[in-house]
């Protein structure tokens, strides 16, 4: 839960505290595509697998001390994927294929962000939502979360 005393409208500057976000995926997250592809890509999966995609909902769980930070993610059917760092130092990470490899996560303004060479990813607090922005291969993914705790 929220420490109290934290305004509930806050970036991941140097603060203390514990936010959860709930996320409900909608028909396609992704949005740069061209709405032609989108609209194939949908056409193109099975109704039930639409289905569950609308009714797939997991929680991101942000546990943040100044600069270090614990990110968890829980799916249905319990799996959850917990990932540690700190701001600016080289840590391993895990996917959740379970994938394992190093990387720096550094602060930009109020975002988190870590770079690869074919892959960006940035999270950040815009009132009461988690944005999450994934960037690979020219294709955009931007989750939105909202708050829940």
């Amino acid at each position: 839960m929220q420490k109290p005393g934290l305004p509930s409208n806050t970036s991941f500057r140097n603060w203390v505290g514990e936010y959860i976000w709930i996320h409900q995926l909608k028909s396609l997250d992704i949005i740069n595509l061209p709405i032609s592809q989108k609209t194939s890509l949908e056409q193109s999966l099975p109704s039930d697998v639409i289905e569950k995609g609308k009714t797939f909902i997991f929680v991101t769980e942000v546990v943040q001390n100044g600069k270090e930070f614990t990110w968890s993610q829980v799916y249905p059917g319990g799996h959850t994927m917990t990932n540690k760092f700190i701001i600016d130092q080289e840590c391993e990470m895990e996917t959740m294929a379970g994938k394992k490899f190093k990387a720096t996560v550094r602060m930009d303004g109020g975002k988190v962000v870590v770079d690869f060479p074919k892959y960006h990813h940035s999270s950040e607090i815009v009132g009461n939502k988690l944005v999450e922005t994934s960037v690979a291969g020219g294709i955009t993914f931007k989750r939105i979360s909202k708050r829940i705790a």
